[in-house]
């Protein structure tokens, strides 16, 4: 079995974290400290292969749970979700919570129409696998009206190339709107959130994430899809409440997770479908101030500036530092710069 995902990846982290070093004997240990982070995140986090729920089926409005699909089944809309195991829902316990199904419910539930969830998307697959995913749609039967495509995690972890992978990426999306449908890409989620990776490597696949999800989301563009940025959507809420979001791997979300990813997906998608009634949507950031703030570069820069500005206090007035002391101490001292 070939080597991928952490040890493949950290190779050229190492590289680009020591780039900057002259010293051979600091690159060699700055390299070998990455590659037993990526031992120790790969082991806490594990493979999880546990088949998702089955949650394929007709979801109607307000209907309490799906028809089974058959080909005399009515339906309005045929929805179809490609992408890795995030797609496919691991880490959920039950058909409600995967992914899919709670953006069919809520697309049913907007929209009024019966939609028809089928699901191509495979555990572990990188943007490699969508073309595959793709033929098998069109060995199974025509266009869906409609899909949704999570990808770029695992790409992330077994770095391949970012202009490759969001290549692919836009391929696959091209294919679909070939045949008129309408596509939704959630783009690479910030796998800065994930504390079960450690500092600094966190911070390493956290750049390649974001740098990932940029060129998913110019790829799917210019496929005429419609990319969601999933990273700063998400991220403020899993970090600050790890436990809930997460599923029992600390990799994968929970349910309450993708039902997060849901809410944001679904109004898009409906307004790529014509059928959102919701009012204008907000335009989506794409780069986590929450998670930005967790860097350390981001909170070394924040303790110079503190430490920068209180020096500047005790030189400038004296008589009133301990009064602007506390109205320091009350404000952001992360965030306030040096009086020029």
């Amino acid at each position: 079995m070939p080597k991928r995902t952490w040890q493949s990846g950290v190779k050229a982290g190492a590289a680009a974290v020591v780039a900057g070093s002259s010293a051979g004997t600091l690159s060699w240990a700055a390299y070998s400290y990455l590659m037993s982070q990526a031992t120790a995140a790969r082991g806490v986090i594990g493979h999880n292969v546990a088949k998702p729920p089955e949650a394929d089926g007709v979801y109607s409005p307000g209907a309490a749970g799906p028809e089974r699909w058959l080909r005399t089944t009515p339906y309005d809309v045929h929805l179809m979700i490609f992408g890795d195991s995030t797609a496919a829902g691991v880490g959920c316990l039950s058909a409600e919570e995967v992914p899919g199904v709670q953006i069919a419910r809520r697309l049913a539930d907007e929209t009024g129409q019966r939609i028809r969830l089928s699901t191509k998307a495979i555990g572990g697959a990188t943007s490699r696998g969508l073309s595959g995913q793709v033929d098998a749609m069109f060995v199974a039967g025509p266009p869906p009206d409609a899909a949704v495509i999570l990808v770029g995690a695992n790409d992330v972890t077994s770095k391949n190339s970012i202009r490759a992978s969001a290549r692919r990426l836009g391929e696959a999306v091209e294919r679909l709107r070939a045949h008129d449908c309408a596509v939704v890409v959630g783009t690479c989620p910030d796998l800065g959130v994930v504390t079960a990776i450690p500092q600094p490597l966190r911070t390493v696949v956290r750049t390649w994430g974001l740098r990932l999800a940029r060129a998913q989301a110019a790829a799917t563009s210019a496929a005429g899809g419609h990319p969601v940025a999933l990273a700063d959507l998400l991220a403020p809420e899993f970090l600050a409440a790890p436990d809930r979001m997460f599923s029992s791997d600390h990799f994968h979300p929970s349910a309450a997770g993708y039902e997060l990813a849901a809410i944001q997906i679904v109004p898009v998608l409906a307004t790529a479908l014509g059928l959102w009634h919701g009012g204008p949507l907000p335009d989506l950031p794409e780069v986590s101030e929450a998670a930005e703030s967790r860097k350390l570069s981001t909170r070394m820069t924040a303790s110079l500036n503190r430490f920068l500005w209180r020096r500047d206090v005790r030189r400038r007035t004296p008589a009133r530092l301990d009064e602007l002391l506390a109205i320091e101490e009350a404000s952001a001292p992360g965030t306030r710069r040096v009086a020029e």
